[in-house]
Formats: structure tokens, C-alpha cells, sequence
């Protein structure tokens, strides 16, 4: 038996069977590729036809860890997308062919060690753990010049324990975790991919462990100790006895979240709150239900128009969102019209080019400018409301106007449906998102014109600090705690019960413990995350006085920055 100690990257405990991974490792001595080429045109144009089919590869991917992990998570793999459409590095390769005369991959590989030279001699931690993006994304175009693809990792029949040298972001983001039952690397840190997906996950990791190459080999039987950083080899028969023991406590745990289940979501002293589930897909919203959720607070109706040639028709639309709303038996579904643009692109659509994609053409203001498209999404969501309780939210609202516009086309589809003598539910609730600071101002007035808001807090944050979240240089500013925002929060509860309306919050803030009693102390009613924390935030609930969390709230309504907020809330 051998003790390895790391770094505790994501709680829990697993006992398995080791599968050794191929080492993760930055590609070939880039000065065997120097030679010299005959055609620099021809390595110019496979270049970019690369670049290309890399970006539309990481696109897809990242498409997948936004339903699969939610937006947060996502994020992992945005950053190489980045990468991948940065103008002055792929030019810095077409002068290198240009210039020099060498081959597309040596221009790669010239151009990938000098940025992780650049990433790999900063004093900053958490920039060192991006190498392993350049790393991934450089091993990538690689692949594709010289006419290879990712693969899948093979040999697993069974749950195992990845032991690799590091976790490529890319692969993690594609895990199928009733296979992973844990996984411990030679390198990383707490902040590191691979670390955050396995607590994303709920997978035991420990990362950091060194050279593992003479310690482990595949078959061996592992003990890791996701919390304590530990992984043991050949455990004997009394320590595998004491982390059984210790397993059976973690399943009794979740036995006891179980109880929550078909509970309602109250507070000791009676306030009443209700938890509901983001989803991507209409499947989704099944195992939702069994996770304890009272209704679906965010379907991302984008995921539908993504992977395709074209744009979904009514029908699969209205098949979609029909399916989503018979799985949750009368429960509450909440549709969010197209919110693509920004981050989410659909080549088929030829959106133009822009400067500023978070600040222009997107969401709302796309549909609108395409009434024929938006009609046809309206459509099949009113006729989705004929099979259970469904609610409509418009997503990245700023202006009234906006809202007009919408029911005048929610107006017209209703028209068109009566006329063709298609059933909806004439009573169908039509909200908002409150995503920027110009939409939470006017909530006093907004409010008068819909049923209810739903606040999302991931561009509220990043509007609100004027701070895009994707990139890392100035990730310090992106600050969910920030009195800016929670005053904003406030203040539109505030003014929508006014107005006779309930509010929802479907952003990240949604998932986290800390900020749940705040979240109450403020008034939100509905509160939406990913369906895996539901049942814990149910039980947190239960041990809570909602006028301690009111005075609470107040209280941190008073701080002056997110140090002086998560000081209280602790």
C-alpha cells in the first residue's frame, strides 16, 4: 500500500479500478517541421481551413457543456474559442509561412510555445493553469493539419479512475461521469479545469500529485480522497473497511436529501420558496422532476437552432417544447425565446461581424429586426401551452418598446393559431428577463407590463461592472456579490411586487449556498438552478429564519465592496 498526497481539488470518496490515460502532452520538437515548403499559399489556406473546422469543433463542444454543465462551466472551453478566432496569432502564423517558408504546423507549434512560454513564466497561479488551454487547443490544429482527429479516451467498459499527467479541458468538458467514478493528475490546482469540472460534476479529484508514472499503473485498485487530497494504491483490507465506512455515511447523506424530494421549499419560521431547474433540452426536464424540482425556471429554447444547417421548424419546435411541458405534470415551464448572439453564434443565420457582440446584435433586439423567425418560435411555444402550464420569457430586455413590439407578435401568432383553429392557453404568462442595469431602473414601469421577471444574474454582473465574463485578464471584476448588484436585485423585487408580480432569479447566484439566505432576506420567490443542487438548497432552507435573513440582507445592502458582503454572509 503507498500513500500519494496532492491537492484536494473536489470532495467525496471513490474506491476503483485505475485506468492510466495517454499522456497529455504539448505536441512534437516543432524544429522537425522547420523544412522548408514549396507552395507557402497552399499552408496558408490549410491553416485557416483548420482554424476554421477547430472553431466550429469547440463551438459544438461548448454548446454541449452549457446544457450539460450550464454556463459557468462552459466557460472552460470558451476561452480556447477565443483563442482560436484571435486575428494577430493566426496572422502572426500565416507571416511565419509567408516569410519564412516553413509548414503550417511548424508555424503552429512555433506560435503555441511562445505563448505558453508567455502563460508558463508569470508569477500568477491562476494564469499558469491556462497554459493547459494553449496546450489543448495547440494539440488540437495540430491534429487536424496533419489529418487526425480527437478521439475518445477507449477502455472504459466500467466506472474507473483516470490517473493522467493532466486533464486536456476539452475532454473533461465531454465526460460521462457514470464512468469517471474519480480522477487524480500529476499537475493543476484548485483553479485549474479539470478541478472545477470535478466539482461542477460531484466527481472526487486530486490533482498535483507529482510523477505517478512508477506509482500507478492500470488495474491497480485506488482509494481517492477527494477532500483530504489523498490517494492510496493496493489499500489493505483495513482501510478499505474504515473508506466504506465513510461511503455508506456520504449515501446516508444522500438518502436524508432524498426525504426533500416531493417537500416544499419553506423556511423554519414558514416563508415559502420555489426551487426550479435550468435546463437545455426538453430530456432534461425529466430528470429534473426526479432531482425535486418544482417546475423548469430557465429552458435555453437556443439549444434547439444549434447543430444544424437551418433553422427548426414550428413543428420541432412545438415538439420540443410540448415534450419538455407533459414531463413536468402540470408544474410551471418557463420558455426563453432565442437568446443566440453575443457568445452563441448560428453560422446559417449570416449575423454580421462585430466589435462588440455582448453590447449588439443579439437576443431580443435579433428577433425582433426578424419578425418571421420570432413568429414561428412564438408560435410553437403558444401551442406547447395547450398541454400544461408554460410561460414565456423574452430575454436581454432594456427598453419598453421592446416589450410592445412582442405583444403585438405574441398578438398576431394568437390571431393565426384562432384562425386555424390550433388550441393555446389564452391565459399564457408573458415575462422578462432582467439582465442590464438600464432594465432594472425602469422595473417600476416594466413590471406594470408583464406577469413576472426573472432576474439573470451572470450579465447583470457583467453589465452592472461594465466586465465580460469570459475574459480572464480582468476576471477580478466579475463580482456576483457586488453591492452595485444586490442593490439591483433588491430594488427589482422591490418594485415588482409592486407591481403585483413575482420574481425568479436563473443565474449562477442561484446555485450557491451562500448566497440562498440572501437571496430570501430580499424577497425572491422563485429561485432556478442546476437540478443537482436543489435538494441541499431545500434542506438549507428548512434550518433558516426568513426575518434573520431579512435583516441580514439589509445588512449587506450597507457594504461598500463583495469583501465586506461574503464577510457577513460567512
Amino acid at each position: 500500500m503507498n500513500a500519494i498526497r496532492g491537492i484536494a481539488a473536489a470532495e467525496g470518496i471513490a474506491i476503483g479500478t485505475a485506468l492510466v490515460l495517454p499522456r497529455f502532452s504539448w505536441g512534437d520538437d516543432p524544429r522537425t517541421h522547420v523544412k522548408a515548403v514549396e507552395t507557402p499559399e497552399r499552408e496558408v489556406s490549410k491553416l485557416l481551413q483548420t482554424f476554421e473546422e477547430v472553431q466550429q469543433e469547440l463551438e459544438a463542444l461548448y454548446a454541449q457543456a452549457q446544457a450539460k454543465l450550464g454556463e459557468e462551466s462552459a466557460k472552460i472551453v470558451k476561452g480556447q474559442i477565443l483563442m482560436a478566432k484571435d486575428r494577430s496569432w493566426i496572422e502572426g502564423m500565416t507571416r511565419l509561412i509567408e516569410e519564412q517558408g516553413v509548414s503550417a504546423v511548424s508555424a503552429v507549434q512555433t506560435k503555441v510555445d511562445e505563448l505558453l512560454r508567455l502563460f508558463e513564466a508569470t508569477d500568477n497561479a491562476y494564469m499558469r493553469e491556462r497554459a493547459s488551454d494553449v496546450r489543448d487547443l495547440g494539440s488540437r490544429l495540430l491534429l487536424r493539419l496533419q489529418g487526425g482527429v480527437r478521439e475518445e479516451v477507449e477502455g472504459i467498459s466500467g466506472p474507473v479512475i483516470w490517473v493522467a499527467n493532466d486533464l486536456p479541458p476539452s475532454l473533461t468538458v465531454g465526460i460521462d461521469s457514470t464512468k469517471v467514478m474519480a480522477w487524480v493528475t500529476e499537475t493543476g490546482g484548485r483553479t485549474s479545469h479539470s478541478s472545477i469540472l470535478a466539482r461542477t460534476l460531484g466527481v472526487p479529484a486530486v490533482v498535483g500529485a507529482g510523477d505517478l508514472g512508477e506509482q500507478i499503473r492500470t488495474g491497480q485498485t485506488l482509494i481517492v480522497d477527494g477532500g483530504a487530497g489523498l490517494v492510496y494504491t493496493d489499500p489493505d483490507s483495513e482501510l478499505l473497511d474504515e473508506y466504506e465506512e465513510k461511503l455508506l455515511a456520504l449515501a446516508a447523506k444522500d438518502n436524508q436529501l432524498a426525504r426533500w424530494k416531493d417537500e416544499p421549499t419553506v423556511t423554519a419560521d414558514g416563508k415559502r420558496i420555489v426551487l426550479q431547474a435550468n435546463i437545455g433540452h426538453a430530456e432534461e426536464a425529466e430528470a429534473a422532476l426526479k432531482q425535486g424540482a418544482e417546475g423548469i425556471g430557465l429552458f435555453r429554447s437556443e439549444f434547439l437552432f444549434m447543430h444544424r444547417n437551418d433553422l427548426p421548424s414550428e413543428e420541432e419546435q412545438f415538439a420540443a417544447y410540448k415534450k419538455a411541458v407533459e414531463a413536468m405534470v402540470g408544474k410551471p415551464v418557463t420558455i426563453r425565446t432565442l437568446d443566440i448572439g453575443g457568445d452563441k453564434e448560428l453560422p446559417y443565420l449570416q449575423m454580421p461581424r462585430e466589435l462588440n457582440p455582448f453590447l449588439g446584435y443579439r437576443a431580443i433586439r435579433l428577433c425582433l429586426d426578424r419578425p418571421h423567425l420570432f413568429l414561428t418560435q412564438l408560435r410553437a411555444i403558444l401551442r406547447a401551452s395547450n398541454y400544461g402550464q408554460v410561460r414565456l420569457m423574452l430575454p436581454m430586455i432594456c427598453a419598453a418598446e421592446e416589450i410592445r413590439q412582442t405583444h403585438r407578435l405574441i398578438e398576431q401568432a394568437r390571431t393565426e393559431l384562432t384562425q386555424e383553429g390550433i388550441p393555446y392557453d389564452s391565459q399564457m404568462k408573458v415575462g422578462i428577463m432582467v439582465e442590464t442595469p438600464a432594465a432594472a431602473l425602469l422595473m417600476d414601469q416594466l413590471g406594470a407590463m408583464v406577469d413576472f421577471v426573472s432576474i439573470g444574474t451572470n450579465d447583470l454582473v457583467q453589465y452592472t461592472m461594465a466586465c465580460d465574463r469570459m475574459n480572464e485578464s480582468i476576471s477580478y471584476l466579475y463580482q456576483p456579490y457586488h453591492p452595485s448588484v444586490l442593490r439591483q436585485i433588491h430594488y427589482i423585487v422591490e418594485q415588482a411586487h409592486r407591481n403585483g408580480i413575482t420574481v425568479s432569479l436563473c443565474g449562477e447566484l442561484g446555485s450557491e449556498a451562500s448566497a440562498f439566505p440572501l437571496l430570501i432576506g430580499m424577497g425572491v420567490d422563485y429561485i432556478s438552478m442546476s437540478a443537482s443542487s436543489i435538494l441541499a438548497i431545500r434542506e438549507t432552507a428548512a434550518s433558516l429564519d426568513s426575518g434573520k435573513c431579512e435583516r441580514l440582507a439589509a445588512s449587506v445592502l450597507q457594504c461598500a465592496d463583495q469583501e465586506e458582503v461574503l464577510s457577513l454572509l460567512k
